[in-house]
Formats: structure tokens, sequence, C-alpha cells
């Protein structure tokens, strides 16, 4: 990925993986949304205090390319990047194995922002995110 604008590292947890060894496909969208909780966490938002003020960010759409299964032990690094798509958040996010840099998913996961219940324009966010909006 070219200049993600956020990175983590992570590690394979040994219950992640399924009976052929590799990291169950459900878990790679846990690795994804973990991020970006981390992501707005570090521009300074909090995804529990929003929804306690009746702000949420919704997924209305994921889709995931696999290249290459991680193991249990793998290390690697969760990136992204985001845009506003008229009233969705947009994020394009990869994961690569280390210390290889193998890509192991591409991603994008659009997300709609409701208010108390409501779909909005999505501006909620822009607060935190505005900053880091692909230009």
């Amino acid at each position: 990925m070219k200049n993600p604008v956020f990175e983590m590292e992570m590690k394979v947890r040994d219950y992640e993986c399924d009976l052929q060894g590799i990291v169950n496909n459900a878990n790679y969208q846990h690795y994804l949304e973990h991020t970006r909780h981390e992501f707005l966490e570090s521009t300074g938002g909090n995804f529990g205090q929003l929804h306690n003020e009746g702000i949420d960010a919704v997924v209305n759409r994921v889709e995931i390319d696999y290249r290459t299964s991680l193991k249990s032990g793998d290390r690697f690094t969760s990136m992204l990047t985001l845009e506003r798509q008229g009233p969705k958040v947009v994020f394009f996010q990869e994961i690569y194995r280390l210390p290889d840099h193998q890509l192991c998913i591409k991603a994008v996961v659009e997300n709609v922002i409701v208010k108390d219940g409501k779909l909005t324009r999505g501006n909620e966010f822009d607060l935190y995110f505005a900053d880091y909006y692909a230009k």
C-alpha cells in the first residue's frame, strides 16, 4: 500500500485458525475492524464514547480479496487509507505478513454514519478523519 495513513502490527493467535491451520476467513474482518478502531483512537475519537453520544459508524459493505494465508504465530501489519465518497467513509485496508511483507488480503470497507438511529450525511466523523482523507 502506498502511503498508508495508519498501520499497526499484530500477531495471529492459535484460536483464530481453522482445521487447515490457517486463519479462518472471518477473523480477517476482526483484524480490519480492530485497525479502524485503533486508527480512530489515534485521531482522538473513541467508538464507545461516540456510541454513547448516539453516533455510530455502521459497516455498509465489505469486499475482501484473500491472497496469502496467515498461520498461528505469524506477525503481520494491518494498514489503511480512507476517503469520503458522498455520505460514506470508505477504508482501503491491506494486511501484510512479516517479515517478508507478503500481501495477505486487500479490503474495501464502506461505512455509513448513523446518529440517534437515523442515517446522516456522514459529517460526524470528519472531525477525526478530515486530515486523512485521500486527496
